[in-house]
């Protein structure tokens, strides 16, 4: 396809140039260093110099619109302000147009005949000596986005004029960006700019219609201006198959002229803002809820923040990967994962941020940290809170939620100290009282606590089946004081953290001395096999000592108050990870029929029960056995009476 197809391409808007005056200029030593390390080493993405240049060309439009505003004549019979792309593909070349306000000679000299026009040589030196981290504070300063095209380019052409000037004051400037440009005047019968970039042999994937179409829509695909892209439309076929002549070349609009956040919420029905969700994502449900906030002052910007219904698959373990945040400036695609204004704990929030004001680096790919950029992280965070508290009042969407990203919300206990409050009234968890299939929020289990209870009392294992059938529930169930069940593998860590919630302290029923319940003094011959028993398993016990929370259970494993559940240093010890060594107590339900029988068991038989009762404590807390063939030989010699074995 070439711009001679149509009659409206951007090579029929710039009439026939003529040279007047023609000017040969050196960028200075420092200018042209600084040009080298602008195209080789600020931007990633090669395919971010279209953006950069159909940015500058929608500045262009705004400036003209706003003159406008008191200079009517500057648009002439020309009012439909756009943005036109095309391709030449034989001669190499892609031209970006526009119908802006332009520049006249000056102008094009003070915004592309210099880089970093005050300071250039100060400027390279500290962006020489600076930490690659502190270069996008420095560069951040310099609007120079425009070089960027020479990323792909052997040459650049710029030829414009500015509104309201004649058409012979049009300018034609030129480089290949090694240190030399030229300067030209030309008669031109449009106002306006056209950036004609020459591609480089290894950029011809910019000549392709399909490539420009999906990077305007990804990056520019919100512009207030139609961006038209110069396309072929097929061919036309007669009754016999054949292709009729080729049509022309047609100017088609490839992105919306209008930002769904930047429009009033009484304006958008529920139905578009689950489309435009669908649009964001890729994703075939609607979302769980939405909010839309503009705010404006001092700083300007906007948010439209999506919960989903359903999580990735990957999303417990890809926690660096945070596709869910668009933020746009002025709204053009800035970022795809802005991690600085979304923490780790919220990387299920879907949604665009807008701004006016945040400053970027030269190559606008990465944000400095500033003020703004903090108030912004923290309405983003603020809101996303209040979004799920008002989504908890549905209680079929929060459990749904909940049964989604619960488990990750929970990391924000331990990230975001500030918020940890309003996060742990969103957190739910299943308990003695509720069940299995239902979960209790922390007030609801305040306001059911018994008067004179001051704890909040929990239990940790690998699974809920587990917590819920732990031992160190009987004293508690018999006394109907609910405990929380908490069988996601993040528990363990997280409640290492959290000590406590609305003035309750939050405890463990598995570990430390439980006040609570007091053990009637053993007998002198209990506390003797007691220390006998301890004797025996002295390498893997500290105690062992008689107990008050077992009902119906013959012995559980009670740890230290600081120490880690055995779920969880057995998960540490499989990944390879070390672990402090910490000996649990065993404590010992003294009415059960095992410890009968231990009572009147000879040394051998005294030696497998005393074992087994500390394997059962093992199992029942969640751990491992170290030696499960010994512990199956153990128990068929403890079930199987010797004269039967013998025969």
């Amino acid at each position: 396809m070439t711009d001679a197809a149509t009659d409206d391409t951007v090579n029929q808007d710039t009439a026939t140039a003529t040279t007047q005056q023609r000017e040969q200029h050196s960028f200075q030593t420092e200018a042209r260093q600084l040009l080298h390390l602008m195209v080789h080493s600020l931007y990633s993405n090669r395919e971010i110099f279209l953006r950069e240049l159909v940015s500058n060309a929608a500045d262009a439009c705004d400036k003209l619109r706003f003159l406008a505003v008191s200079d009517a004549g500057l648009l002439g019979d020309d009012s439909e302000l756009r943005i036109r792309i095309s391709v030449d593909e034989e001669a190499g070349t892609l031209t970006v147009s526009d119908n802006g306000i332009g520049m006249d000679r000056d102008e094009v000299i003070a915004n592309l005949g210099t880089i970093a026009r005050s300071g250039t040589k100060e400027f390279l030196q500290q962006l020489r000596d600076s930490k690659s981290e502190q270069r996008a504070e420095l560069i951040g300063q310099f609007g120079v986005g425009f070089y960027s095209a020479f990323i792909v380019a052997d040459s650049v052409t710029v030829e414009t004029r500015r509104a309201g000037s004649a058409a012979e004051s049009g300018v034609r400037w030129q480089s290949d960006g090694e240190g030399e440009y030229t300067l030209e005047s030309i008669e031109r019968a449009q106002r306006g700019t056209d950036v004609i970039v020459k591609l480089k042999q290894d950029a011809s994937e910019f000549l392709r219609e399909y490539r420009l179409r999906s990077i305007i829509q990804r990056y520019s695909g919100h512009i207030s201006f139609p961006i038209q892209l110069l396309t072929q439309p097929p061919a036309d076929v007669d009754e016999d198959g054949k292709e009729k002549d080729q049509p022309a070349p047609e100017w088609q609009t490839v992105n919306e002229t209008t930002a769904l956040w930047t429009r009033p919420r009484a304006d958008i029905s529920d139905e578009e803002y689950a489309d435009f969700y669908r649009q964001l994502s890729h994703d075939s449900e609607p979302p769980l809820t939405w909010t839309h906030n503009h705010v404006e002052g001092s700083q300007s910007y906007k948010t439209l923040l999506y919960v989903p219904g359903h999580a990735p698959y990957d999303m417990m373990f890809n926690r660096d990967e945070r596709q869910g945040l668009k933020l746009y400036v002025q709204r053009v695609l800035i970022m795809d994962a802005a991690e600085q204004l979304l923490p780790n704990y919220l990387r299920f929030v879907r949604g665009v941020v807008d701004s006016a004001d945040l400053p970027l680096n030269v190559s606008r790919e990465i944000l400095q940290e500033n003020d703004l950029l903090q108030k912004i992280r923290a309405a983003v965070v603020k809101r996303s809170l209040n979004m799920l508290e008002k989504l908890s009042e549905d209680a079929d969407k929060y459990r749904q939620f909940w049964t989604q990203f619960g488990t990750v919300l929970k990391e924000g206990i331990v990230e975001d100290m500030g918020n940890r409050d309003e996060i742990a009234r969103l957190l739910r968890f299943a308990s003695t009282r509720t069940g299995l299939d239902a979960t209790t929020s922390l007030p609801e289990y305040i306001d059911n606590m018994p008067e004179g209870q001051d704890t909040i009392w929990y239990v940790t294992a690998d699974n809920l089946k587990a917590a819920a059938g732990s031992p160190h529930l009987e004293w508690f169930r018999e006394q109907g004081i609910e405990v929380l069940l908490l069988g996601d593998r993040i528990d363990e860590w997280l409640m290492g953290y959290w000590f406590e919630f609305d003035g309750k302290s939050l405890k463990s029923i598995a570990k430390g001395k439980l006040d609570a319940a007091e053990a009637e003094e053993p007998e002198q011959a209990d506390k003797d096999l007691l220390e006998r028993l301890h004797r025996l398993l002295d390498e893997r016990v500290q105690a062992v000592t008689s107990s008050a929370r077992l009902k119906s259970s013959a012995a559980c494993l009670v740890l230290d108050e600081n120490a880690m559940a055995m779920h969880m240093q057995q998960l540490l010890q499989q990944a390879g990870q070390d672990v402090p060594a910490n000996k649990p107590a065993l404590e010992i339900n003294l009415q059960h029929p095992l410890w009968q029988q231990l009572r009147e068991a000879d040394d051998a038989r005294f030696e497998d029960l005393g074992w087994l009762l500390y394997e059962q404590a093992v199992l029942s807390g969640g751990g491992q056995l170290d030696d499960p063939a010994a512990f199956v030989q153990r128990t068929n010699r403890l079930l199987i009476p010797a004269a039967d074995a013998d025969s």
